[in-house]
């Protein structure tokens, strides 16, 4: 039994090593790059993380929302996943003292299927100094609110003769009222909670130095759908926020040759991301192309938004069969991002991370 199983055993063996030989060929173009200490991974979580809600150890996964490059190609590919924990967690306190999260991730798992030990560190808080800065800030602006607010009441109740005849004494004497209710609300004031939701950009520090094989730009390249004749090639992409603040819109510019059978127009296109949700034109955003008919022997370029629900997400440029609703071509964002300008790329990411301080907007019908 066992001469016959021993053959059966090393024949398995050679065969997958040759499959993972070839896969690697596939994939990697054989150099190696090492990512540093100090490096900063840009990455959204899959889950909500909440300071009221979440505890010390609570697990969850991150996504890195773009390509970690080395100096000979990308080491760490979008759409790679990270293991994280929550390490502490602090509550919201009296004073201002605004709530905290700290994550910890301990190994990322590519696309590919490794897994590859890491030490990255994440902080809501803020560094003591920047802390109290911002507390003293918010403070003074509670303290002369009030102030404003007592003036106003006791140029009401006293009219403006008696401030007149007390050359404002009775105006300074309410402001300082004012004042002094301005920063008892001030001390009782307590901080934000925080809240991590999908979609947000935490910036990842890593702590360990990890050598990283470099991907051929071939390996990293997302499917596309073409339709013969027509011809779409996106030359730029711009992260922008829409009217009420929030960074949600996508504006491409495209160029499109159209020497197919088709008619169509920018109602008849869409952002469809990997998890196979449709976005259509916003009219928040750049319309040129929305209302224009495109006909067979038509060349054109302009520019076309979509409002998203992650601007992080993976997303084709889709246009549909006006007769059937039916997918006509699928170009990839992705892949055309890659040939975007390295100013439009340090533009959008300037954009997606400003605003994210992970406030938690608290429901004015709770009651404490």
């Amino acid at each position: 039994m066992s001469v016959l199983a021993d053959p059966v055993f090393e024949g398995h063996a050679e065969k997958s090593d040759k499959v993972r030989q070839e896969l690697e060929s596939e994939l990697f173009t054989g150099k190696v790059e090492q990512m540093e200490r100090s490096d900063v991974i840009h990455m959204t979580v899959s889950q909500v993380l909440d300071s009221n809600i979440n505890i010390e150890g609570d697990e969850f996964f991150a996504e890195v929302v773009n390509d970690v490059e080395g100096e000979s190609g990308v080491i760490i590919p979008k759409g790679t996943f990270a293991h994280g924990k929550i390490s502490k967690t602090t509550e919201a306190k009296r004073l201002g003292r605004s709530a905290s999260l700290s994550l910890d991730f301990d190994y990322l798992i590519t696309p590919d299927g490794r897994e590859i030990p890491i030490e990255g560190k994440m902080s809501t808080k803020l560094h003591p100094v920047a802390e109290t800065s911002k507390i003293i800030a918010q403070d003074l602006g509670y303290t002369l609110a009030g102030g404003a607010v007592g003036g106003f009441m006791a140029l009401n109740w006293l009219g403006l003769e008696a401030a007149i005849a007390s050359q404002g004494y009775t105006l300074a004497g309410g402001a300082a009222l004012g004042g002094v209710l301005g920063l008892g609300a001030a001390l009782i004031r307590k901080g934000n909670s925080v809240l991590i939701a999908p979609g947000d950009e935490i910036k990842v520090k890593i702590n360990t130095s990890v050598p990283l094989p470099v991907y051929k730009d071939s390996a990293l390249m997302q499917h596309e759908m073409k339709y013969p004749g027509l011809d779409i090639t996106i030359t730029n992409i711009k992260h922008e926020e829409d009217p009420f603040g929030e960074v949600n819109t996508i504006t491409l510019t495209v160029m499109i040759s159209n020497m197919s059978d088709k008619t169509f127009s920018g109602l008849d296109t869409a952002l469809v991301n990997d998890y196979n949700s449709v976005f259509r034109p916003s009219i928040f955003g750049d319309t040129k192309l929305m209302f224009k008919q495109i006909k067979p022997g038509d060349k054109v370029i302009g520019d076309i938004s979509f409002a998203v629900d992650n601007i992080n997400r993976r997303f084709w440029l889709t246009i549909y069969d006006r007769r059937n609703k039916k997918p006509l071509t699928k170009i990839s964002v992705d892949n055309a991002y890659k040939k975007v300008s390295a100013k439009t790329k340090k533009r959008n990411d300037k954009i997606r991370t400003r605003k994210v301080n992970f406030k938690k907007e608290e429901n004015l019908l709770d009651i404490e």
